[in-house]
């Protein structure tokens, strides 16, 4: 037998017909003299029915079948009888009466439902992958993915992005995080690493003249995950030569435009709207902003500096700020719960969390009423709304409010579903300073461009140089990031001295990128989109794992094959490694 449809694809246009179904058995029910099946493909399902009358020897064997058995059946599609239509199936108005059944396969008692119901770890689940993927919504989920690849390919296609590959083993270069690194056998004590991105060879793309590029590439980072984080996750890569930044922004808004209308049907509002690096971290904290509800962050450190609370007055003395959020509605809210609000901030790096409930506080009697009123002012508070207020360094207000402020919204359920906010984040700084290394680092990577009027900020006060940088943010989160890149070479060595990379060690790790740059490099950029991280959103997945056939664990475990693992000796010896 050959199968002639998929079992999600009949109706009562093939009432009559003699059809072959293969697939699994999602469920089974005995009614003695009748016993149905409801037979599982990976395009839906379909009822199949054995009676004696139809066929003595095939309802026989069915009473062998079990969940999961594989089938193959032949049999006619009859309408199905009045009462018994199952309207949340698209196959729900037929049946097919069985005449020959093949067992082609028995099964073990799974450890959980093939079901969308499920009440299992995560761990569970990834251990039996193969039985987790046969669900319909991580079914769903892949067949959304392969559909984001072609409309992705087909959209860069035809705005004359050409697809080329870059290589796997490459030379350890600085990206923000730890490299995974390969042992090389034919040159001992020498090592590859796996790419974090394509960063470099798509930079020598543009030198080499192919102007527009793209790539949907594996990248590896390893670094400590978390739900949107995996250490090896897929990107689509994305490089131009002359190009400006607004170029770069109309080609991604029309690529995430196409993907959500073709993938889902939905409509997305371009242009995205752009918020300034500083206006983003004033405001919420953070510099991948969740725009889908209020509750922003108010400074109100003019207001206390002058009056005589202490705790406020400490951290403006050392350079701090007082900022706060307003929670509408949660005046009423117990102390019990002001302490648990405390005890959250503190775990990122907060002191405490002073408050006002209404007008009522216990910082109330250090500050004039005055002060107070322009206070409660500022924060837009209502009789009944909860103030909460931070005084401590700037880095750890922010962090703390960010963080508050989303946990609260969480609480509240006051985050709209269905909602997708994309905005630009523009403008981001492009040094910051490593307290603990005493050096400045790259906000985004080596390679982005200073804005060309910063250009002597470079030699005066680095820290102040704003990058050619962009990030596109979705409901709070960074799903990709871009720059214009540094296309003359005194430029990226100057870059490199502020970075504290001497001449030899830049000529010994970037000696080809350098080089490059002498030969005529034209203007370029690009960008980079978190393909794990838009599906995610695109499912409504709580997790980036939803969205990926394999995953790992948040540990980097993969529970189905056992990876990492401890290789034979004899292989660590090929290699001349030991291990301590």
């Amino acid at each position: 037998m050959k199968k002639t449809h998929n079992c999600g694809e009949l109706g009562l246009q093939n009432i009559g017909e003699e059809v072959i179904l293969v697939g699994w058995v999602n469920r089974r029910r005995d009614h003695g003299k009748l016993i149905f099946i409801d037979l599982r493909d990976r395009a839906g399902i379909s009822q199949i029915v054995f009676s004696p009358e139809a066929d003595d020897i095939a309802h026989a064997k069915a009473h062998e079948l079990r969940s999961e058995f594989v089938l193959e059946v032949k049999g006619q599609v009859c309408a199905r009888p009045h009462g018994t239509i199952n309207p949340d199936l698209t196959t729900g108005e037929i049946e097919i009466l069985v005449h020959e059944l093949t067992i082609i396969n028995s099964s073990k008692t799974p450890p959980f439902s093939i079901s969308d119901e499920l009440n299992v770890a995560e761990d569970v689940r990834l251990k039996y992958r193969y039985l987790d993927l046969r669900r319909p919504q991580m079914q769903k989920n892949i067949f959304l993915r392969h559909k984001v690849y072609q409309i992705t390919r087909r959209f860069l296609d035809e705005n004359g992005y050409i697809e080329v590959e870059t290589p796997m083993l490459i030379k350890s270069t600085p990206e923000g995080a730890r490299d995974f690194l390969v042992p090389s056998r034919l040159s001992p004590g020498e090592f590859y690493a796996l790419p974090q991105s394509p960063q470099l060879f798509k930079q020598i793309l543009m030198v080499a003249g192919f102007e527009k590029y793209f790539q949907i590439v594996k990248c590896f980072r390893d670094e400590d995950l978390r739900a949107d984080r995996q250490p090896e996750f897929t990107q689509v890569d994305i490089e131009a030569s002359f190009v400006e930044i607004d170029d770069i922004c109309k080609l991604i808004e029309g690529l995430l435009s196409s993907v959500f209308k073709e993938g889902l049907g939905i409509e997305v509002k371009t242009p995205f709207p752009i918020i300034d690096f500083d206006e983003a971290m004033a405001r919420y904290g953070s510099d991948a902003p969740d725009t889908r509800f209020g509750m922003e962050l108010t400074d109100i450190t003019d207001l206390v500096k002058d009056e005589a609370c202490q705790v406020f007055n400490r951290a403006i003395a050392q350079a701090g700020q007082v900022k706060g959020i307003c929670v509408p509605d949660m005046a009423s809210i117990s102390r019990r719960d002001i302490d648990e609000l405390t005890n959250f901030v503190n775990t990122y790096g907060a002191k405490g969390l002073a408050y006002f409930k209404g007008k009522e506080s216990p910082i109330a009697k250090f500050l004039s009423d005055e002060a107070r009123d322009k206070i409660l002012e500022r924060m837009n508070a209502k009789e009944n709304d909860l103030c909460l207020f931070i005084a401590d360094t700037p880095k750890i207000v922010a962090m703390s409010l960010c963080q508050l402020r989303l946990h609260l919204a969480k609480k509240l359920n006051i985050i709209p579903e269905d909602t997708f906010n994309f905005i630009w984040v523009m403008n981001a700084p492009l040094f910051e300073y490593d307290d603990e290394e005493k050096r400045f680092t790259a906000m985004h990577h080596p390679f982005t461009s200073p804005r060309e009027t910063d250009y002597p900020l470079l030699d005066i006060d680095p820290l102040k140089v704003k990058a050619n940088a962009y990030d596109v943010v979705l409901n709070g989160v960074e799903i990709g990031g871009g720059s214009i890149r540094i296309h003359h070479r005194n430029i990226q060595e100057k870059v490199f001295s502020l970075l504290n990379l001497s001449k030899e060690e830049a000529e010994m790790k970037f000696s080809f990128l350098l080089e490059a740059l002498e030969y005529g490099a034209p203007p370029h950029g690009g960008v980079a989109l978190g393909l794990d991280r838009l599906l995610r959103f695109m499912v409504g997945g709580e997790s980036i794992r939803d969205v990926i056939a394999f995953p790992k664990t948040q540990s980097g475990i993969c529970q189905m094959t056992g990876a990492p693992y401890k290789v034979e000796d004899k292989q660590l010896r090929e290699l001349k490694i030991r291990v301590v």
